[in-house]
């Protein structure tokens, strides 16, 4: 999926994401699992590479690569990179100048690789959830033990099952603003947890006051937590552990956004 042109308003609708929430996730799994800060003491030429795994518009990957690690945006869409590409542009202009940003790279995270190991990997707002089937999680879990430097820390987080069955739940839902507007109706396949997101968006055109409408359909199927982890541990990962909502609080049935910490053997 190449999110199209939802690209053009997908910062716009994710305004209110907790993007410093998962960077501080991040970091703070870092240094638990020994992780070179950039430009540590005694160590000023450190900067620990990151591979950011459907990174959508960098709104991680970019504070990331201030805190100063050497980061690559990883997405399959490039309508989602070029956006990445100007947001970094702009805001490491100027006194942040001599901050590096970024690698924007469109690949699939399947098949994602670098020209050098990374010391951690990270996928957050659910990307993997947009796997719907589950050899292509493996697949990714595979690709990214090969990906990583021994000892290196694989991050990611899904919405959990409570989290689909609410949507379907709850949906239709709205958002109604003067330029932009949506419909989004959701369709539940209970069986394999697989939902599938219909969204209508109508956007005004700069002159004139018309809309335009386009639509997307988008995929997620959430996996039990118990195979996520197992799947780890057949791609060779090692201390797998799996806590809720942004908390280092271990994750059961209520929790609605799980995140994985997993390690590859030093």
């Amino acid at each position: 999926m190449s999110y199209g042109k939802f690209a053009l308003v997908y910062d716009r609708l994710m305004e209110d994401m907790p993007y410093e929430d998962w960077v501080a996730f991040a970091l703070e799994a870092f240094g638990r699992k020994g992780l070179a800060k950039p430009g540590a003491a005694g160590a000023e030429a450190v900067r620990p590479v990151v591979a950011d795994l459907g990174c959508g518009t960098g709104s991680i990957a970019i504070p990331l690569a201030l805190q100063g690690y050497r980061v690559y945006g990883i997405d399959l869409s490039e309508a989602m990179l070029s956006i990445a590409a100007d947001k970094s542009r702009e805001l490491l202009a100027g006194p942040r100048g001599s901050v590096p940003g970024p690698v924007w790279l469109a690949q699939d995270m399947r098949e994602w690789e670098l020209d050098e190991q990374a010391d951690a990997a990270v996928s957050f707002c659910d990307c993997l959830n947009y796997l719907t089937e589950e050899e292509d999680v493996a697949a990714v879990f595979s690709r990214t033990f090969e990906g990583l430097k021994p000892g290196g820390v694989f991050l990611f987080d899904v919405h959990t099952e409570k989290t689909l069955l609410d949507y379907a739940e709850n949906q239709p839902f709205v958002y109604n603003e003067e330029d932009l507007s949506y419909i989004w109706e959701c369709e539940l396949d209970e069986e394999l947890c697989l939902i599938r997101h219909d969204l209508a968006f109508f956007v005004k055109e700069p002159q004139g006051g018309l809309y335009s409408r386009f639509d997307e359909t988008h995929e997620q199927r959430a996996y039990p937590l118990e195979l996520l982890g197992r799947l780890l541990a057949a791609a060779g990962f090692e201390d797998i552990r799996v806590f809720a909502d942004f908390t280092w609080q271990e994750a059961d049935e209520s929790a609605a956004r799980a995140f994985f910490v997993a390690v590859k053997p030093a």
